[in-house]
Parts: structure tokens; C-alpha cells; sequence
């Protein structure tokens, strides 16, 4: 069972998505809070899977909020939720650990197959708004050449084509096609990827790939 807190300063969204949530067989709504601050105590408190995280939350928000989360060294996953789909809150709450974001008017199976995936310790890269937000974003970024950023330097040429098509948000399945591989090859070279890259999945993948100027 996927235990779920739901971090969120509005009593009537809250409300919705716990209906949601508890009326799915294999997850259920273990908490609520109102603001980051207390998202951070939740999780400290008793074991959570998943935090559906509002990012613009009053005391403190859902970017800072993560942070903190993932400082705890625990196996909870973040999902950041957003009225906006190009929010630089979004994107420094994906830098600090979190492993996707939604839009709030997500379809009801939209949003239950998110919790799953990054439950399952996936990261939900592959809508179209995940893109743009982080083609918007690339230009903020501390960027650098891929000859000046040495953390390319451990990964083979095939790893590195794998890498670009991870960071244009391509999912497995594509890349198989793209690439002209299996999918059990794509696993493995996404799993080298992580490892050599100490990425904790697919955005913080993206991420490495952006800022170390990797063609896309």
C-alpha cells in the first residue's frame, strides 16, 4: 500500500485528492498538512511513500519544503503540484529532489499513475509541460560545455546518446526506437547512467545533462 501525505493550504483541494487517493486498492491518504513546514514534520514523524507537494504554500513552500525532505536520507519521493506549468518553483523543487511535477487539473489517472511511478522510484519526465518547463529553464542554468564538465568524462558514446535522449524526455520506449536497441539495453544503460552520475533518476539525469551543456 503507497502511503500518501498531502501537503496543500487549501482544505477543499486537499479534500479531492484524498477522495482520489483513498478510493484506489493500492494507496491511501496517511496525513495532511497545510504548509511545507509541516509536510517536513509529517515525514519525520511516520513513514510516507509519497508527498503530494503544492509548491506555493504560506510559512514555507513546497521548494524549500523538499529540500528538507530529501535531506532526511529517507525513501519518501516527492511530487510537486502547480496551478502553472512553467514555474521556476517548479524547477528548483525538481534541483532539490523532487522526482516529477503535475498540474493540478491533472486527470484523475494522470495523477494516480504519477504516485505510482515515483512510488516505484520513477520520475514523471515524460509530459509535454515537464518538457517545455525544462527547455524554459535550461537558460538559468550555470551552464558549461561538455568538454569543461568532467562529470561526462566516466560515460561510454552510446551512454552519452542515451543521456541526450533522456534529457529531451524521451521515454524508454522511444529511445528503444531511436536508438535502435532493446528496452532491457535502455534499462541498463539508464541504470549505468544514474550510477555513474550519482543522479537520483530520470530529472536529476536531465538536469546533469543541462547543466553540463549536452546537446539536446
Amino acid at each position: 500500500m503507497i502511503k500518501v501525505l498531502l501537503a496543500d493550504d487549501q482544505s477543499l483541494v486537499r479534500s479531492g485528492f484524498r477522495m482520489l487517493i483513498d478510493s484506489s486498492d493500492d494507496m491511501e491518504t496517511v496525513g495532511e498538512v497545510e504548509n511545507g513546514r509541516d509536510a517536513v514534520a509529517a515525514v519525520k514523524a511516520r513513514p510516507v511513500d509519497v508527498v503530494l507537494m503544492d509548491i506555493r504554500m504560506p510559512i514555507m513552500d513546497g521548494t524549500e519544503a523538499t529540500r528538507q525532505i530529501m535531506s532526511l536520507g529517507l525513501d519518501t519521493k516527492v511530487l510537486v503540484l502547480t496551478t502553472f506549468d512553467l514555474d521556476e518553483y517548479v524547477f528548483a523543487a525538481l534541483r532539490n529532489g523532487a522526482s516529477g511535477f503535475l498540474l493540478k487539473d491533472a486527470l484523475p489517472e494522470e495523477l494516480l499513475g504519477a504516485i505510482r511511478a515515483v512510488a516505484a522510484g520513477d520520475a514523471v519526465v515524460a509530459p509535454s509541460t515537464t518538457k517545455r518547463l525544462l527547455t524554459h529553464f535550461a537558460g538559468m542554468l550555470p551552464k558549461s560545455t561538455p568538454e569543461e564538465d568532467t562529470r561526462l568524462d566516466v560515460l561510454t558514446e552510446r551512454e552519452r546518446e542515451v543521456l541526450v535522449e533522456v534529457a529531451r524526455g524521451a521515454n524508454n520506449s522511444e529511445i528503444s526506437q531511436r536508438l535502435y536497441m532493446a528496452e532491457g539495453t535502455v534499462k541498463t544503460h539508464i541504470g549505468r547512467l544514474l550510477s555513474k552520475l550519482g543522479a537520483r533518476d530520470r530529472v536529476g539525469l536531465v538536469l546533469i545533462a543541462l547543466e553540463a551543456g549536452l546537446e539536446t
